[in-house]
């Protein structure tokens, strides 16, 4: 537990000090027992001599890393913090869908988040405001109808709102516009290049790479900046196919990156367009939906009534446990949640246990990849992502002298997912301390009560 040292400490020390830790940055690859010392949000300190602070921690035998940074967090609730919290993550951001109103949504957390946070201007809710004049969400007939005469000038005018309101990026979810062509996508790109925002797309459902080409055609045409989203559940087990694609565009000059999840289900809106041909689905495809609300798995009556009602579910299993392990260990992916809004308490398992499973199941006891490879792809790199819009980036993401406090300590022998299906409510197990901007948010697994030191992520505002 966090011990307060008394009166007698010495006159010069830090705000906290984690001692014996293996310190671990992976942007400079530095790996090795040290003394890391915090003062006032920074890491002020990291070197093998004794230090002192008026909180010290030792973290003998426990990795020390940057907080982890989830690119893709739809949940951003107070209930969502604590559970990513528990697994490591010290910002998550919203950047796939995003949100409509960028300076309300900040303005709801201002000062009560336990996690850095942020969000992308949203494609499509921007695009359902340009259309109809209100926001239903990822439903109704206008996502799958084009974009009338004016409307395009009135859905960039929307984007653009909310890019010079702070938004970290643009969100794309054009699996849920079908209506929305390369010629809308291209325009909205150009928008976002303007004002150095990443692209974050989720692709159309295909596994014929045409998916990739329209939106790296979007990408080349634009010069914007494009991030493909959950990689696992949009090329599936054809994951090979699109991951060398990817780094052919690379190669070609395009600034296209990707993520991927630890899963085989995904899970989504039922009443989105994604299921609109869910009457042609067979019995046993349906019987391998839940609904997440209760946990049961659904029929084609309870599909029909659900599909009504609105709601999440968790879809079936559409690519092998193999091809997830390839996207893991991937040197192209990035590792994010894309954690999920909680319905009556439940929701997707990564919702809880995504960068603990990595690090526990595929790190220790399958050695896909090597623990620094696997914290680049959680801290670093993600924070590279966004540096090009959002210059306080380069603080994140890192644990070396200068850098915001952001820290986990974690145990690499014991670190685990303890979330599934059935149970998703369980917190992450290994994960020992949090430090957000200095404030120690976890204490020895228990998260310390009346702190909320997350602050926005977010671009200078214009308007």
């Amino acid at each position: 537990m966090l011990v307060v040292l008394g009166c007698g400490a010495p006159p010069e020390t830090y705000d906290l000090v984690i001692l014996n830790a293996r310190v671990m940055d992976p942007e400079t690859g530095f790996d090795q027992v040290s003394n890391v010392g915090v003062h006032d949000g920074v890491v002020a300190a990291i070197t093998e001599d004794e230090i002192t602070g008026t909180q010290t921690i030792d973290a003998a035998g426990n990795v020390a890393a940057p907080g982890f940074i989830d690119l893709h967090q739809h949940g951003q609730s107070p209930v969502n913090y604590k559970a990513q919290i528990h697994d490591g993550v010290t910002t998550a951001l919203e950047l796939e869908i995003g949100v409509e109103d960028i300076s309300a949504w900040y303005a709801e957390r201002d000062g009560s988040a336990l996690v850095n946070h942020g969000a992308s201007i949203s494609h499509p809710y921007s695009r359902n405001i340009a259309m109809t004049g209100t926001n239903p969400g990822l439903t109704g007939d206008a996502m799958a109808q084009p974009l009338g005469a004016g409307q395009l000038e009135a859905l960039e005018e929307q984007v653009k709102a909310g890019l010079e309101a702070g938004a970290v990026a643009v969100g794309f979810g054009i699996a849920y516009t079908p209506g929305a062509t390369l010629d809308e996508i291209t325009a909205i790109f150009k928008l976002a290049e303007r004002y150095n925002a990443v692209c974050h797309v989720h692709m159309r459902t295909a596994v014929d790479l045409s998916n990739l080409e329209e939106v790296l055609t979007a990408a080349k045409n634009s010069g914007a900046s494009l991030h493909i989203v959950h990689l696992n559940s949009s090329s599936r087990d054809e994951a090979p196919k699109y991951l060398a694609r990817i780094r052919e565009a690379q190669a070609e000059g395009i600034d296209v990156t990707t993520e991927c999840y630890p899963y085989n289900r995904g899970s989504t809106r039922i009443d989105s367009h994604r299921y609109s041909d869910w009457e042609t689905y067979s019995d046993e495809e349906l019987s391998q939906f839940t609904w997440v609300e209760t946990g049961e798995n659904l029929n084609r009556e309870t599909f029909a009534k659900y599909r009504a009602q609105g709601g999440t579910i968790i879809s079936p299993p559409t690519y092998s446990l193999d091809t997830v392990k390839l996207l893991v260990a991937d040197p192209l992916t990035m590792i994010a949640s894309d954690g999920m809004w909680i319905d009556n308490g439940r929701a997707h398992p990564r919702t809880w246990g995504t960068f603990s499973r990595v690090l526990g199941r595929y790190v220790r006891e399958e050695g896909a990849l090597t623990l620094m490879d696997a914290l680049g792809k959680m801290t670093v790199r993600p924070a590279q992502r966004l540096e090009k819009r959002i210059p306080a980036m380069k603080k994140k993401g890192r644990l070396q002298e200068g850098a915001d406090a952001d820290i986990v300590v974690f145990d690499p022998e014991s670190i685990i997912d303890r979330a599934t299906y059935d149970d998703p409510v369980q917190y992450s197990t290994g994960v020992r301390y949090v430090l957000v901007n200095g404030a120690l948010t976890l204490d020895d697994g228990e998260l310390v009560v009346g702190v909320a030191a997350g602050e926005a992520v977010r671009a200078v505002a214009l308007n």
